[in-house]
């Protein structure tokens, strides 16, 4: 199960809606082996596509030594589908290379600034992708 802030919730969805029709994504980081997501890192979606998400090498590099440096690790990897519904494709699942990750989809594809979403989670482990609960807090 997932456990996010709502706070966090309303930040990947802001951020979902701001890059529609391109795909967003970014990482929700947390101290080392907490699995709670604290610090929101929305990235530039360097296909610059509206099927495809692929973060910048350069700037994931960069994020990845600033969670080393924060004693951080990525607890959520988030993205958007803008004309599909939030469900990860083949594609996201052979990208997939954080085993102790959630795998967050937001579907933009049905929705308006101010209108419904879908906002999943998903566990992908050596290809296996298992839906899990999203529980939405005030605070941790």
């Amino acid at each position: 199960m997932l456990t996010i802030t709502q706070a966090l919730v309303d930040q990947i969805v802001a951020h979902a809606r701001q890059d529609h029709p391109d795909e967003a994504c970014g990482v929700v980081a947390g101290p080392e082996g907490s699995g709670r997501p604290e610090r929101f890192i929305p990235m530039l979606n360097a296909a610059r596509s509206p099927t495809f998400y692929e973060f910048d090498s350069g700037d994931l590099l960069k994020l990845y030594r600033e969670m080393d440096d924060r004693d951080e690790e990525p607890v959520i990897i988030y993205h958007s589908h803008t004309a599909t519904e939030a469900y990860p494709s083949r594609t996201d699942i052979s990208y997939a290379n954080e085993p102790g990750a959630h795998y967050v989809l937001v579907s933009t594809a049905d929705a308006d600034d101010a209108g419904p979403f879908q906002f999943r989670s998903f566990q992908i482990v050596a290809g296996e992708v298992t839906e899990e609960e999203v529980k939405v807090v005030e605070a941790y």
